[in-house]
């Protein structure tokens, strides 16, 4: 059977599935922007396709993600029939829509099966994007507007789709419900065998200082320092959380980009906007024990998650991070915001500690409280990875799933292009 990935990112979340794919013995190919030269990774012919233009001028504000999808698509397009001239006819295409690639490609190969990955349908209504008044105070009606015409991207894909996959119920049920029966929920899946507990860990900061598990480490992860992932409402309870652990480590993982949501003022990073609002308050020794690791290799940062004590964990109602079933997995205890997306993983009181988003005194002291009590911590730490490895679990659960997703698209009936 011949499978062609699409992703601006490949393999993106098709790391384990693709090769899975053709190991099995498919013939696996990929189309991305991500090289630049045909390149083979793990059995799958990875093929680069090219950007011929840019964004044009004037383009209404409210169209500008749509034509930047347009350009991909267009350009996914062209390198697609590019191949479809030279006799390649894949019988299942699995996409990942959010960049715009895959809009066209029931027109090349219209008998192709079409599997979605389905992250995200952008609601407008007040708990999603009204959710942080401070990051959006002016809710009004031209901004839902505004978000409607995001989905636009969507709303091309989803008639194509035969079959959708989403990693968690919170995301699949963004969704328009005509579409939800097409979407299966199947997460990624963690290697639990992998991100495991480890005594013996050991991290070397920068400075030269290593901590092990005998230390008392906060950590905090994000992919880019931003309020779409609390870091202004961590930043915040951060004065307090240094004054009441004179002995804590704060290990701060994140690049200064913005990912989802509100751009910082011209010329700054969210990063240091929340540096600067609270480094007044922080005495210099205090100032000392936090750490900005920036984005770090992943063997190192499954060190850093072996070595923390407490993670924090804060999102908006959103896609939920990989970050956080990595720290459940490794037995890290966790506090987390009690917002839709972290419900789904986390169990109050039983696998984490959960607090309203906004609440950093409840954070403060639901942190503060799992460092002072040891039984708990490991209580959380062990019922969190039990709970990674019964549901989440790459090579026992996720992968044999997701490879099921594929027998039951690779027997579907293809769709027909919708005009």
């Amino acid at each position: 059977m011949r499978v062609l990935f699409i992703h601006q990112n490949f393999p993106g979340q098709f790391k384990h599935l693709a090769p899975a794919l053709a190991q099995r013995g498919h013939d696996c190919m990929a189309l991305t922007l991500r090289v630049k030269e045909p390149v083979t990774w793990k059995g799958v012919r990875i093929l680069p396709y090219g950007v011929q233009r840019s964004s044009g001028q004037g383009v209404h504000p409210w169209l500008a993600d749509t034509e930047t999808k347009v350009i991909r698509g267009e350009a996914c397009y062209r390198a697609a029939r590019a191949l479809r001239d030279k006799g390649y006819v894949p019988d299942l295409i699995v996409a990942h829509p959010g960049w715009g690639e895959a809009m066209f490609l029931r027109d090349v190969w219209p008998q192709a099966r079409i599997g979605l990955y389905c992250e995200i349908y952008h609601l407008s209504d007040q708990d999603h994007l009204g959710f942080d008044p401070e990051f959006m105070p002016q809710l009004d009606e031209a901004e839902r507007l505004r978000i409607r015409l995001k989905n636009l991207n969507n709303l091309v894909h989803l008639p194509l789709c035969d079959m959708g996959l989403s990693p968690t119920r919170f995301q699949a049920d963004t969704f328009p419900p005509a579409f939800r029966d097409r979407i299966s929920v199947i997460h990624d899946g963690i290697d639990t065998d992998h991100l495991a507990p480890n005594p013996a860990a050991r991290l070397i900061l920068p400075d030269g200082q290593t901590l092990t598990r005998e230390d008392e480490v906060i950590t905090f992860v994000n992919r880019n320092l931003e309020p779409y992932r609390g870091y202004h409402v961590f930043m915040r309870a951060l004065p307090a959380l240094l004054a009441r652990r004179p002995g804590a480590q704060v290990l701060i993982v994140g690049g200064d980009e913005v990912s989802y949501g509100a751009k910082p003022p011209k010329g700054q990073t969210w990063k240091q906007i929340f540096i600067d609002e609270v480094r007044g308050q922080i005495p210099d020794a205090d100032w000392a024990r936090v750490h900005f690791l920036g984005r770090i290799p992943y063997d190192r940062f499954v060190t850093l998650l072996q070595v923390s004590r407490v993670h924090v964990y804060l999102t908006y109602p959103f896609v939920l991070s990989w970050s956080l079933f990595e720290a459940m997995s490794v037995g890290a205890a966790i506090v987390a915001s009690d917002t839709g997306p972290v419900r789904e993983a986390i169990r109050d009181g039983e696998t984490g500690f959960l607090v309203d988003f906004f609440d950093g005194q409840a954070l403060l002291d639901q942190t503060c409280a799992l460092l002072d009590n040891p039984e708990r911590r490991a209580r959380f730490g062990q019922a969190a990875r039990a709970h990674v490895r019964d549901g989440y679990d790459l090579k026992r659960i996720c992968l044999p799933q997701q490879l099921g997703w594929i027998d039951r698209l690779a027997a579907a009936s293809p769709g027909s292009v919708s005009d």
